[in-house]
């Protein structure tokens, strides 16, 4: 019996082209209409980036202990105890994001709904008193697309750019909520109250530190640059026209 470790076998196998990989997943839309809302997002984003926004429920938000990662003694982790029951219910995180200047705000709300939805928005329009045209991305719940507040959305020159059914992806806050989610949930056990606090203070130094439109541009650029090299576009699906 010949042994080899670990190393030596991952050499010999890389140089036959097999290396260790994970399953990577995704869901496919089947919206009919699916190319032209996902043209009408990267349109307002590459041409309109300082009045396009993007707004989406982030949630449920329990109390209950949640494992995170932190710096401790050698052999003394944290120690978080367990709960059975569920007894202060949920609370979703109505947030909203600024392409144009990379910030994120919102409002913890013990449900969604079209009330909480139009009160999100308004404060979308707020950030852009001076009545020139903002675009919001959103996706397909019926809580965000009612009668009353595509009205407003008519009314107050704003308009409502919603993802392709099962391509939230295409919605560029989702990118935002797990660095929300890793800094304001993780390692904490606590009630609404705290972890709402806990959620408005990491928002308050987010930013404090936003990136610069300069470096979003060309963030922004070198995205496009690589999509179109390997003929993808959102959710890392080939283009219908890459062969």
């Amino acid at each position: 019996m010949i042994g080899i470790g670990r190393e030596a076998l991952r050499t010999l196998l890389a140089r036959r082209g097999v290396t260790f990989q994970r399953t990577k997943t995704w869901k496919e839309s089947t919206d009919p209409d699916r190319d032209a809302k996902l043209d009408r997002i990267e349109h307002v984003l590459e041409h309109f980036p300082d009045r396009t926004f993007a707004f989406d429920e982030f949630g449920p938000l329990g109390i209950r202990p949640t494992g995170g990662t932190c710096w401790a003694e050698q052999g003394r982790p944290d120690r978080l105890p367990a709960t059975y029951h569920r007894t202060h219910g949920v609370t979703y995180f109505h947030g909203c994001y600024s392409v144009g200047d990379d910030t994120l705000w919102g409002i913890n709300r013990r449900r969604k709904g079209a009330a909480n939805t139009l009160a999100a928005l308004k404060s979308i329009r707020a950030a852009r008193p001076d009545g020139a045209p903002i675009y919001i991305v959103l996706d397909n719940l019926s809580a965000h697309k009612g009668a009353k507040i595509r009205r407003w959305a008519k009314k107050n020159n704003v308009e409502l750019c919603f993802t392709p059914t099962n391509a939230s992806c295409a919605n560029p806050i989702e990118a935002h909520f797990g660095p929300l989610r890793q800094f304001t949930l993780a390692n904490s056990h606590s009630k609404h109250t705290v972890q709402t606090r806990e959620l408005h203070r990491y928002l308050r130094r987010r930013n404090a530190n936003a990136r610069h439109p300069d470096v979003l541009a060309a963030q922004r650029r070198e995205r496009a640059r690589i999509r179109a090299e390997k003929g993808i576009r959102w959710g890392g699906r080939p283009l219908a026209t890459a062969a």
